[in-house]
């Protein structure tokens, strides 16, 4: 399993990370950020050592809230009250994009995207009950505007994951805290500890800005490679449509010997495909940001475990304190990584299950309406499937911040399932799968889609039940 976002730190420098070959090759945007608690007695104790007073600091704090972009007193990181500041966000994914060449969108480009994704739309109408949705006057997007357009959404999903380790740090520093507070009671007023709590809002504001920086970062990269709005096939936007990102459409193509054409309208394909799933599920997006919620609440930093990890591999050789290269790979492995909860566990499940139906879905009925239309789709997917296997961007960013991989084999039971399902009800049928979540199948039921419809659905005639 992956390093999850916060727990396993890898080489990374925010700063480096373009990709100088321009290719949109993201794969180390999603490298975890190093966070170390740091210790708070030895600061209080530095601080004092200086002649400064730490509850004057702490206390002054407010008047330079607006300087440090967040107010350290509330532990808030923006005005709206969010943890991880939306802007930060913003601000590094337009460097991270900045630093790449950018071509702006031209009448050719939306005259072609256009025209692409209409062929789709024709050809969707009898491949899915879900209608076709309003045009955008802009249905080809630069990559900036993609990132402007889904940073909100990707702010609301990280929210809990940051405000989850964030409290799980708060705990190491109330336990340790009360401990050293209670050992050292008779000298409570001269106790450099007695200023943690004011501490622990600096820490909150630091956890948020460092995840927006990250996320800044991977939302940047990702930037370089979608090749439509809904290309990540999450559910990030408020409102849903179908957009080309002409300038990543033909860096995709690229060393294809296929038109550009028929490149063009099988990524159209795939994306009004997921424009009109997402835009008639509107409880699909809350449904993953509960599923995160729920893995966040989890998070726990257990101290004890960490320190009797850590001498376990000092006995055994497997790490080495005075060599930072030992302590580097003792944490790439997932030495001092937490044990998932069973709540976590489920909540990962949910999550897995929810994408791959997503992925299965799109693959399937992009399939039915256009395998035997486009003459290259069977190359066409075969290309998407390998890219997928082994560098999906999407994949890389949910690895490193749930340590969670989608994997291509779940994908391709969920698009089987979707098939399986036609075949016994219709498109009615499977579609109709889609009005709540409760109808859709957990991981052990997309093996059997017959078992499954026949367990969930209720016969016109209950008679026999009576």
């Amino acid at each position: 399993m992956a390093a999850k976002f916060g727990f396993g730190p890898e080489d990374f420098d925010p700063e480096n990370s373009d990709n100088s070959n321009g290719s949109g090759d993201s794969s180390n945007s999603d490298a975890p950020f190093d966070f170390n608690a740091p210790d708070m007695q030895a600061l209080m104790a530095q601080f004092e050592s200086m002649g400064i007073n730490p509850q004057t600091i702490f206390s002054q704090m407010s008047q330079v809230s607006g300087i440090l972009g967040f107010n350290p007193l509330t532990g808030k990181a923006d005005a709206s009250g969010a943890l991880v500041p939306l802007e930060t966000i913003r601000e590094i994914g337009r460097q991270f994009i900045a630093a790449q060449t950018q071509l702006p969108v031209g009448t050719i480009d939306l005259t072609q995207s256009v025209a692409a994704l209409d062929l789709a739309d024709l050809w969707f109408n009898d491949s899915t009950i879900f209608p076709a949705l309003t045009r955008h006057p802009s249905s080809a997007w630069s990559r900036r505007e993609w990132l402007e357009a889904s940073v909100e959404g990707w702010q609301k999903l990280v929210e809990p994951l940051a405000d989850g380790m964030a409290g799980a740090l708060a705990s190491i520093v109330e336990q340790s805290g009360g401990a050293e507070q209670s050992e050292l009671a008779e000298n409570e007023a001269s106790n450099p500890l007695n200023s943690l709590p004011s501490m622990l809002p600096i820490l909150r504001s630091v956890m948020g800005t460092l995840f927006a920086t990250q996320l800044g970062n991977s939302v940047g990269a990702l930037a370089l490679t979608v090749t439509g709005s809904n290309d990540v096939a999450l559910p990030l936007f408020k409102s849903f449509n179908a957009h080309l990102i002409p300038q990543n459409a033909i860096g995709w193509g690229e060393g294809l010997d296929i038109p550009e054409d028929e490149i063009r309208i099988f990524l159209a394909l795939r994306e009004s495909a997921a424009a009109r799933l997402f835009a008639h599920t509107p409880w699909l997006s809350q449904y993953i940001y509960d599923a995160v919620s729920s893995y966040a609440s989890g998070i726990r930093i257990d101290i004890q475990t960490m320190q009797d990890q850590a001498e376990s591999a000092m006995n055994s050789g497997k790490l080495d304190l005075e060599n930072p290269q030992s302590i580097q790979i003792a944490i790439n492995q997932g030495l001092f990584t937490p044990e998932q909860t069973p709540k976590q566990e489920a909540a990962l499940a949910r999550l897995e299950i929810a994408l791959a139906l997503i992925e299965g879905w799109i693959d399937h009925v992009t399939t039915a309406a256009a395998g035997e239309r486009l003459p290259s789709f069977a190359a066409l997917s075969e290309t998407l499937r390998r890219r997928r296997a082994t560098s999906a961007p999407t994949q890389q960013l949910f690895s490193s911040l749930f340590g969670l991989e989608v994997s291509p084999r779940k994908s391709r039971e969920c698009a089987k399932f979707w098939s399986d399902v036609k075949d016994i009800g219709g498109v009615e049928v499977r579609d109709g799968r889609w009005e709540d979540p409760a109808l859709l199948p957990n991981t052990d039921e997309v093996s059997d889609a017959a078992k499954f419809l026949e367990s969930t659905t209720v016969p016109d005639d209950l008679s026999g039940l009576l």
